[in-house]
């Protein structure tokens, strides 16, 4: 993730709470490649139909049993993991989900709940305050509720996050939402953001559109252009500046957002700026993922590279550092003619993997959508 506010104000909210105070010049040491956090996709199951589900949820797949998957917890535990991402398809549509939290809890680990936010009733917001879950990021992808709904499928799907949300802020539980941004709605940002902060959420993440799962299927007219991204990230610091201390504002799979704050925040500075971006990490560098059937991934979008299973392996085991490395040092391995030649590769490593992979063809080719060689030209090309 890139933490926007972060590097635009110096401040935080849920990630300050978390991980502790962090900025340029004092990166964050919260996680690491072989103590990643856990992004653990709890089940197949799921009450939406989403366009662009990365794990194309909604059937019934083989999932760990509630012993295989307390015993994962407990492996979680061995690798001294710093936080716990419980997601899906819907997590609440798992019945064991509360002794997963509170065996998680019990060994000292953060939990994060990553939900869809409909199924959070008063009754179940309670649950999870009781249980101590240390953050609920609810998914939202517009501030305007036809746009939600078509995007997940379902009539209503709208206003039932939004009561979800509201259960979840009235049980004191800290709440953020997350925007999967495409061009149908990237011009919705800076309403976005006050829409969250009216509500009482505490963070906001942008999701830049993956290609995994039924993204694949989604016409070009989903991914914006280099001239809505500048925009956009316009946006997003006017915003940050506006709301600092009070909400923080995040990006996902889009390491050149980094990169292009870098670029327009850091001034003399720059290298700095550009270090702190290369170690807030990303796929498989101090994260990965496990499906529910306990199979391993650097990320939950990265579906093309196994890195083992936990139920063959140990996750101590899976983590190699060698299986790893080509996420972790990821811009020794990039071949596309863009980012193979981006000045700045070493520090953003070459952006979504997913999307170089299913759109590029290549895993190691351009991220297509990077808009830093078109917004900065001659710049990246330096060396």
């Amino acid at each position: 993730m890139i933490p926007v506010s972060v590097l635009v104000t110096g401040r935080g909210t849920v990630s300050f709470r978390v991980k502790g105070a962090y900025g340029v010049g004092r990166p964050s040491e919260f996680s690491g490649h072989l103590r990643p956090v856990i992004a653990w996709n709890l089940t197949w199951r799921c009450n939406l139909n989403c366009a662009h589900c990365y794990a194309d949820a909604g059937t019934r797949r083989a999932e760990l049993t509630t012993a295989e998957a307390l015993r994962f917890v407990e492996q979680v535990a061995e690798i001294n993991s710093p936080l716990l991402i419980l997601s899906g398809g819907e997590p609440l549509m798992r019945e064991d989900l509360p002794d997963i939290i509170r065996r998680a809890k019990e060994l000292g680990i953060r939990v994060a709940l990553s939900t869809n936010g409909t199924l959070i009733s008063p009754a179940a917001a309670r649950v999870l305050a009781k249980l101590e879950v240390d953050y609920i990021g609810v998914s939202l992808d517009s501030a305007e509720e036809r746009f939600h709904d078509s995007f997940r499928g379902l009539p209503g799907a709208f206003k039932a996050a939004i009561n979800g949300t509201r259960n979840a802020i009235a049980a004191e539980l800290s709440v953020g939402l997350r925007f999967t941004v495409t061009a149908k709605n990237i011009h919705q940002a800076g309403q976005y953001v006050d829409f969250a902060a009216s509500l009482g959420a505490l963070r906001v993440v942008f999701y830049h559109l993956s290609a995994a799962g039924r993204a694949r299927a989604l016409g070009s007219d989903w991914w914006y252009t280099p001239q809505q991204y500048a925009t956009f990230m316009e946006t997003l610091v006017a915003k940050a500046r506006e709301y600092a201390g009070r909400l923080e504002i995040e990006t996902a799979l889009g390491p050149f957002d980094g990169v292009y704050l870098a670029l327009i925040l850091g001034g003399s500075s720059l290298r700095e700026y550009l270090e702190f971006v290369r170690l807030s990490g990303g796929c498989g560098r101090k994260i990965v993922s496990v499906h529910p059937d306990g199979s391993v991934y650097p990320c939950q979008f990265v579906d093309f590279y196994r890195l083992g299973s936990v139920r063959e392996s140990r996750l101590a085991e899976v983590l190699n550092p060698e299986r790893l490395d080509p996420f972790i040092n990821t811009d020794r391995y990039l071949r596309g003619p863009r980012c193979s030649a981006c000045r700045f590769r070493h520090y953003c490593k070459g952006g979504d993997r997913a999307r170089a992979y299913y759109l590029a063809g290549d895993m190691f080719g351009d991220d297509p959508l990077c808009p830093i060689p078109v917004l900065f030209g001659r710049l990246a090309a330096q060396e």
